[in-house]
């Protein structure tokens, strides 16, 4: 009776979903981790997701490319291509900004110090730079380097208008908190889940292009389309979309989601 007894608490405990203080402290581990990696690692490791990050609007252009244009839903389908990049970036282990704006808080919020705070300015500055310089690159390659057959490009560049170029600064902010939070979910959700890793970030990344928010470094990616296509200025692309997004991004992540997720078990640590 009592070995059924230990078999069936063994049994319940596996089958318990853990406890949030578990998840804080696994996402928190994972930050320190990060913190200490070298810059360069850090750095090619996030010019390798501003690249791959590129396939969200490679794969949207696609779609919309190749689907009729009399299609009831065309532009819902055409979006189910938006969570590819984020699928390879994350389920890859690549550096994405948005992702490192939870994962690299907690230990700073834990024990917070002035050291603490620079090893995360540090880590932030190093991964958004590598996202924006590989974006950019993915973005110069499309355009001059004739990677992408014309039709596929003229697709990509419509998509890229239809996101960002009706948006004023203010609303690519404001939208770029709920995405924010969103990436930060996915970095929790992972971190909390024995599977399913695949499932909870086209969810949540499907969710955000839906919703028709902002993340800034897949909309950088469509921005730099629309520079060097000249159809956007480097002062439009720069301080109307991609700073507002950023701003947005970082409260979402971090001033929601990440001091919230670490207040709900403050007091239990």
């Amino acid at each position: 009776m009592a070995d059924r007894d230990e078999g069936e608490r063994g049994e319940i405990e596996d089958r318990s979903a853990p406890r949030a203080t578990i998840v804080h402290e696994a996402v928190r581990k994972q930050g320190k981790e990060e913190l200490a990696r070298p810059a360069g690692s850090l750095f090619w490791s996030a010019v390798a997701a501003g690249i791959a990050i590129t396939a969200s609007v490679i794969a949207q252009g696609a779609l919309h490319h190749k689907l009729p244009a009399e299609m009831g839903g065309r532009t819902v389908v055409a979006q189910l291509g938006y969570p590819l990049g984020f699928l390879i970036v994350i389920l890859g282990r690549l550096q994405l900004f948005t992702e490192q704006t939870i994962v690299t808080v907690l230990p700073l919020v834990t024990r917070p110090s002035g050291r603490a705070l620079a090893a995360t300015a540090r880590l932030w500055g190093i991964v958004l730079l590598g996202n924006l310089v590989g974006t950019a690159a993915a973005a110069a390659l499309n355009i001059h380097g004739h990677v992408v057959s014309p039709g596929l490009l003229d697709a990509m560049l419509a998509v890229s208008r239809e996101s960002l170029m009706h948006k004023a600064p203010s609303a690519m902010l404001l939208q770029g908190i709920p995405a924010g939070f969103l990436i930060a979910t996915v970095a929790w959700l992972r971190a909390a889940s024995s599977g399913g890793e695949f499932w909870i970030v086209l969810t949540l990344t499907f969710a955000i292009v839906l919703g028709d928010f902002t993340h800034v470094v897949a909309g950088a990616a469509e921005a730099f389309l629309l520079l060097f296509s000249g159809e956007a200025g480097p002062g439009q692309v720069l301080g109307g979309m991609i700073l507002p997004a950023l701003v947005g991004n970082v409260i979402g992540g971090t001033g929601l989601f990440a001091l919230l997720a670490h207040a709900q078990v403050r007091q239990e640590l």
